[in-house]
């Protein structure tokens, strides 16, 4: 924004889809963890559903938002469960923000809270992270800025990543030297799938090697007795932490593994939704690290505050899913408390890891990454990628068997 001036109206808000196109077939690939490895969730209690990621039930593509401003500058923004949410953004908040001033982000980012006080929390709240990045975005363009340097500037030369994914070989290759796995356990296959579970865990270890940070995340699997029965067992391999557990409601439990557990962190807060959810988590001393989702838990906004709170608490923030996007980059980038983010490997064996990133967003070397200093989130995404979003083309869920 030039000639010092400071106000610009929010003209339009809308849900979109960007119709990226597909990337080139590559030589020489092989399908990647995520097309074949067991992940445990809730619904695995139900041996009818695949345990295999990317159409167990519940599971939803993103949307995006587009935000312009009246001189025809636009931002944008992403967030989970996109075609449950894409009607609460065009519905429900564009109505409430167009035509106030486009870097009022605290201001609209309250008034988007005291509107879904009835349904904070689930999609409401993934819908709100979409127009808050948005905006984020717009007000970092309009001022000509990176969105690192208006939520504090840089804290360090580089963000450093840790890799998600069961292929800890081609992980390695690719220069990453700390790594997630995922939980092929639920806690209805009793003794057997303790026993399945530690060899998994015991053979990606001797991947990994002795010195490689490794953590295990069994995503709301179980409860708390079977999560300390399972720290117990993996003790020897020495991980970093345990990653959710437990499902977001169970605070109690939470608390008391937390206590029992003291050989490694505890590590929550994928599907906890705003800062409110945090404050309880955080208060209660029940976590070591908090991972909020910044396309899930409100945005940028929210996840500062969940930030400040935890740094008030000597807790670490470490946000879900952060460093393949370009909000996630920058805000590891600024937040000098935040010492990692997650990379996680969508793509097969041999495709390079830009693959299926947004233009603009950079890409992980040697596992680091170093975010766009172009105005907002830096994304080059062409216009005519943007299309309205097609709820005609929404229909029921088809979820694989076994």
């Amino acid at each position: 924004m030039s000639g010092g001036r400071t106000s610009m109206k929010i003209k339009s808000v809308r849900c979109i889809q960007i119709n990226k196109p597909t990337a080139p077939t590559r030589p020489n690939i092989k399908p990647g963890w995520n097309t074949y490895s067991f992940r445990s969730q809730p619904i695995a209690r139900y041996s009818e559903y695949t345990r295999v990621d990317g159409n167990k039930p519940g599971q939803s593509g993103k949307a995006w938002v587009q935000i312009t401003a009246e001189d025809g500058t636009f931002g944008l923004g992403s967030f989970a469960h996109g075609a449950m949410g894409a009607s609460v953004v065009d519905y429900l908040i564009a109505p409430l923000i167009e035509g106030k001033d486009a870097l009022a982000t605290e201001l609209i980012n309250d008034q988007i809270w005291r509107m879904n006080e009835g349904f904070q929390g689930g999609i409401a709240t993934a819908a709100q992270s979409g127009v808050d990045l948005a905006l984020w975005d717009l007000k970092g363009k309009l001022l000509d800025r990176p969105v690192y340097e208006l939520i504090g500037g840089p804290s360090r030369d580089h963000v450093e990543l840790y890799a998600t994914g069961d292929d800890i070989e081609w992980m390695r290759e690719l220069g990453f030297e700390r790594f997630k796995i995922s939980n092929p356990f639920f806690y209805e296959e009793g003794s057997e799938g303790l026993f399945k579970l530690e060899a998994h865990v015991a053979s990606q270890r001797e991947i990994a090697g002795n010195d490689a940070e490794l953590t295990f995340n069994p995503v709301m699997s179980y409860n708390a007795d079977l999560a300390l029965r399972v720290a117990e067992r993996l003790r020897p391999y020495k991980l970093r932490w345990l990653e959710e557990p437990l499902p977001p409601w169970d605070l109690e439990g939470h608390k008391e593994l937390k206590r029992a557990m003291t050989w490694t962190a505890l590590a929550t807060g994928e599907h906890h939704y705003g800062r409110k959810q945090f404050q309880q988590l955080i208060a209660a001393r029940a976590v070591d690290i908090v991972q909020p989702d910044i396309e899930w838990a409100g945005g940028l906004s929210e996840i500062l505050k969940i930030y400040t709170y935890a740094e008030a608490a000597g807790i670490e923030t470490i946000t879900h899913m952060g460093a393949n996007t370009a909000w996630g980059q920058h805000f590891a980038y600024a937040m000098p408390e935040t010492t990692l983010a997650e990379w996680f490997m969508d793509t097969d064996v041999g495709q390079p890891v830009s693959d299926k990133l947004m233009p603009g967003v950079p890409s992980a070397v040697k596992g680091k990454v170093v975010p766009s200093n172009a105005p907002g989130f830096g994304l080059e995404i062409p216009e005519e990628w943007i299309v309205p979003w097609d709820y005609s083309g929404q229909k029921r869920a088809v979820y694989d068997a076994p």
